[in-house]
């Protein structure tokens, strides 16, 4: 199994980032996918998920308005369109994939996850 990421980068405040994860070995369309990130010296937190037929998605409060989930499933890849960034957004960003079950904001819920890729937003 892996989840590629990609897609991260260094940008200034207000500007627009599209991060992408493509999946292999795994039946994607099974999978419920989301998004967590890490800022240096802080837990991994919850950002979105979105179910597997993606007629679902949940966002954390801090990125509502702002970030959009999608996926595209004969791709294998989900995508986070990120908008008005802001520099408490910076952070490496992970996509995790998990079975149905448990919560959708619980990391320890994923069974597999990408290896992470850093959105560095300035002043």
């Amino acid at each position: 199994v892996q989840l590629q990421a990609s897609g991260g980068g260094l940008l200034q405040a207000g500007g627009s980032l599209r991060l992408s994860c493509a999946a292999s070995g795994i039946t994607f369309s099974m999978y419920n996918m989301a998004w967590f990130r890490q800022a240096p010296g802080k837990e991994r937190e919850f950002v979105t998920a979105i179910s597997w037929t993606g007629g679902n998605t949940y966002y954390a409060e801090s990125v509502k308005g702002r970030f959009t989930i999608s996926r595209d499933t004969p791709k294998n890849t989900v995508y986070l369109q990120m908008n008005s960034l802001k520099p408490e957004d910076t952070a490496v960003y992970f996509c995790a994939a998990k079975r149905r079950g448990g919560s959708y904001s619980t990391s320890n819920d994923y069974a597999y996850w990408g290896q992470g890729t850093l959105v560095t937003v300035s002043s």
